[in-house]
């Protein structure tokens, strides 16, 4: 196994990991969640089913959904699914609930920045996109929908969704969709994996 593809796998685990705790920080602030987040979190209060658990159904779901618009999953895409939820169970069992509005804001910019670099780390590693992104991407790509308001028009239903259910929609929210983007883009670029060039073959003539 060469050097470049051990990093690869290793950024990808460690990605996911890092960004289910990164949710699971952001979550204890108790100031607001991204808007997959607030669905996953109604839905846990709805049914009793642990969060993280929720967010593999929900990854799961939305993966059957790339059947229509003939997207194929990489191994990245199957990871997210699988890795992040239960993470994001650990960070939970282990990170106290914010209760000062010091530690809330720290809490979540710490959870924002994490996340911002776990991204880095699991996209980086190029196995393939997120179901969630995914979906967004697919869409845009089988039906020329601008990919704006494709992703609006997800993230503001699945945002109001989970906000009737009684997830937690607060000023969080709005600086995870203000911030997030740009802050991306910052840490993708310096950890993506570059792609190994083609060897080349020097060719001698003979006199």
């Amino acid at each position: 196994m060469s050097f470049v593809f051990a990093r690869r796998v290793t950024q990808l685990v460690v990605g996911l990991f890092l960004y289910g705790v990164a949710i699971a920080m952001m979550i204890q602030a108790g100031i607001g969640v991204s808007p997959w987040d607030v669905l996953s979190q109604g839905v846990s209060l709805r049914t009793g089913i642990p969060f993280g658990w929720v967010t593999v159904i929900i990854g799961a779901i939305v993966l059957l959904l790339w059947i229509p618009i003939r997207q194929k999953p990489g191994i990245g895409t199957i990871l997210n699914v699988l890795l992040i939820g239960p993470a994001a169970e650990v960070g939970l069992a282990v990170l106290p609930l914010a209760t000062e509005l010091w530690s809330q804001i720290l809490l979540f910019a710490g959870g924002l920045a994490l996340l911002a670099i776990a991204t880095g780390l699991y996209i980086g590693a190029r196995f393939g996109p997120g179901p969630r992104d995914g979906l967004m991407t697919g869409i845009h790509d089988r039906w020329g929908v601008r990919f704006w308001i494709v992703r609006t028009a997800i993230e503001v239903t699945v945002l109001s969704i989970g906000w009737l259910l009684g997830g937690t929609v607060g000023v969080g929210t709005v600086a995870f969709a203000l911030l997030i983007g740009p802050m991306v883009n910052v840490t993708l670029p310096l950890l993506r994996v570059p792609e190994v060039a083609p060897a080349t073959v020097l060719v001698v003539e003979g006199r």
